[in-house]
C-alpha cells in the first residue's frame, strides 16, 4: 500500500499476530516446494465471465491472488495527478459497512495480507491468506474491490502522508533530477507526470473524484487475475464471481497516446554532490516486434548481465570508474526505451560517459560474439525460475504480467525455444536498430569546467 500507517493506527491483536507469523513461516517454506515442482497453469472462467490463471499447490495451506486493472496513473485527470496513487492507499481504510478500524481489525483476525498499488499503466491488488480462512479473507477483499468507502478522515491522513513524502523528495537531488528527466523525455505526455502527484494536485482531489475514478477504471473488461495455492478450479470460479461480478462489464478509460522518448539531448542537473549519476536512453523495442528476443540477448551482453556484461567489464573492471552499471529494456504500455544507468566520481562523469559511448559504438559495429550470445541464452533460460517463480506471490505476479503482455498461457513452456531460436545475426541486427541513434543523456552532479569535458 502506498500510504504508510502511523504507529497509532496499527491495531494488531495477539490472535492476528499469531496468524500472520504462521502465514509468514509458510511463505518461507513455499519457495523451496515450488522450485521442485512444474508450474502447471489452468485457465478458469467464472459464470460472470471473469478469467483467471490458476496454479494449484497443496503442499502448504495458503492462497495468493494477484490482479491488475488496466489504467494506472496515466488515467489521472489533468490537475488531479496522484489520484490513482491516493486511491490505492485507501482500500483497507474502510469498505461496505466497515469503517477503517473495523475493516483492519477483521483483516487482522482473518490472518490475511492485502495490498494495492498504482503503476503508470495499471492498478494492482493482491492478497495472501490461509486456505482455511479464505471465506473471511475473500469477503473482505470483495468489499475493498467493490465498495471502498473513501471516508474523509482516512483520505486526509493518507493524503498528508503522501504530501510529506513529496516535500521530503524535493530535497533529494536524484529524485528531483528524475522528474526533469521524465519531462525532457516525454514532454506533455502523462509519463512525464509524477505518479504521486503534487501538493496542489492532491489538494484538489475530493472523495467524489476517488469514487468516479474507481467506477470508471475498475471493471471486468480490463481485469487480469492469477491465483496460486491451495484452491481448486471450481472453488476459484465461485470466488471470482464473489470478488468481481459486481463490477461494471467495461471500463471508461481515457485514451493515452503512444510516445517516442525525445532522444539526442543532454540534460545536466547541477548539484554539489561527491558523485555524479548518469543515465542514457536509446530507442526501445515492443514485445511483438520480431527482433525482440534478439534485443533481449544483445542487451544482456551489453549491460543486463551485470558482472558478465561488456559495460561492467570496461567501466568497472578495467577502469574502476564505478561500482556498478546496468542496461535494461524498459517496456511501458505506451512507450519503450533501452536505458543505461550508473554513478561515478563527480570529476569522472564525462570520462565515464565517453567509455559507455565507446562500448555502445562497438556493439553497434560488431554485435555480440557467438560465445557471448550462448552464455546469455543459458543465463536467461536458467535464471527465469529463480527470478520469477520462487514463491507463490512471485508466480502470481508473473502470470498477471504474462496476461497483460498477451504472451499466452503456454509462454513459460515456449520461452526457452524463443530464446534459443535467436541467431547471432538477429542479435547484431538488434544492436544496430536500438543503439545507432544518438541517446538522451542525463548527468546529475556538480558543474564541470568546459575544459574538463570529455
Amino acid at each position: 500500500m502506498n500510504g504508510m500507517k502511523s504507529i497509532a493506527d496499527l491495531r494488531v491483536r495477539a490472535s492476528a499476530l499469531a496468524a500472520t507469523f504462521f502465514l509468514s513461516a509458510l511463505f518461507l517454506v513455499l519457495p523451496a516446494v515450488l522450485a521442485r515442482a512444474e508450474v502447471r497453469i489452468q485457465e478458469v472462467t467464472s459464470k460472470s465471465g471473469v478469467t483467471a490463471w490458476l496454479v494449484e499447490d497443496y503442499s502448504v495451506p495458503i492462497i495468493a491472488i494477484r490482479f491488475a486493472f488496466d489504467g494506472g496513473s496515466t488515467q489521472d485527470p489533468p490537475g488531479k495527478e496522484g489520484l490513482a496513487n491516493l486511491m490505492t492507499g485507501l482500500f483497507d481504510e474502510g469498505a461496505g459497512d466497515l469503517d477503517s478500524e473495523a475493516f483492519q481489525i477483521q483483516l487482522d483476525n482473518a490472518g490475511a495480507e492485502m495490498r494495492f498499488n498504482a503503476g503508470r499503466d495499471h492498478v494492482y491488488g493482491s492478497m495472501r491468506m490461509l486456505a482455511e480462512r479464505k471465506d473471511e479473507a475473500f469477503a473482505l477483499l470483495q468489499l475493498a474491490i467493490e465498495k471502498p468507502r473513501f471516508d474523509a478522515a482516512p483520505i486526509d491522513r493518507i493524503r498528508s502522508q503522501i504530501v510529506s513524502g513529496i516535500v521530503s523528495s524535493q530535497r533529494d537531488p536524484e529524485t528531483a533530477a528524475q522528474y526533469q528527466w521524465a519531462a525532457a523525455l516525454y514532454g506533455e505526455h502523462p509519463y512525464a507526470r509524477r505518479d504521486e502527484g503534487t501538493e496542489a494536485s492532491l489538494a484538489a482531489i475530493s472523495a467524489e473524484d476517488l469514487r468516479a475514478f474507481h467506477k470508471t477504471n475498475f471493471a471486468r473488461g480490463n481485469l487480469h487475475v492469477a491465483v496460486v495455492g491451495a484452491i481448486d478450479a471450481e472453488t476459484l470460479a465461485n470466488e471470482l464471481d464473489r470478488l468481481f461480478s459486481g463490477l461494471p462489464e467495461k471500463p471508461a478509460l481515457r485514451t493515452v497516446d503512444y510516445v517516442e522518448p525525445r532522444l539526442d539531448q543532454e540534460i545536466r542537473v547541477e548539484y554539489a554532490l561527491p558523485q555524479a549519476s548518469l543515465q542514457l536512453a536509446y530507442p526501445g523495442i515492443e514485445r511483438e516486434e520480431p527482433e525482440f528476443y534478439g534485443a533481449v540477448l544483445m542487451n544482456h551482453v551489453l549491460g543486463g548481465g551485470s558482472f558478465s556484461s561488456r559495460l561492467f567489464e570496461e567501466v568497472r573492471e578495467r577502469r574502476g570508474l564505478t561500482y556498478g552499471i546496468t542496461s535494461s529494456i524498459v517496456n511501458h504500455e505506451h512507450a519503450t526505451a533501452l536505458v543505461i544507468g550508473t554513478s561515478t566520481r563527480a570529476d569522472k562523469a564525462d570520462e565515464t560517459l565517453a567509455v559507455i559511448r565507446d562500448v555502445v559504438r562497438q556493439m553497434v559495429e560488431e554485435g555480440p560474439t557467438e560465445a557471448e550470445l550462448e552464455a546469455a541464452k543459458k543465463y536467461l533460460i536458467g535464471s527465469y525460475a529463480i527470478n520469477n517463480l520462487d514463491s507463490s506471490a512471485a508466480i502470481a505476479a508473473t502470470l498477471v504480467e504474462l496476461q497483460i503482455e498477451d504472451l499466452g498461457i503456454d509462454y513459460i513452456d515456449r520461452r526457452a525455444d524463443l530464446i534459443n531460436s535467436v541467431t547471432l545475426e538477429d542479435a547484431k541486427a538488434a544492436a544496430r536498430k536500438l543503439l545507432a541513434a544518438e541517446p538522451a543523456v542525463l548527468i546529475v552532479g556538480p558543474a564541470v569546467a568546459d575544459g574538463n569535458k570529455g
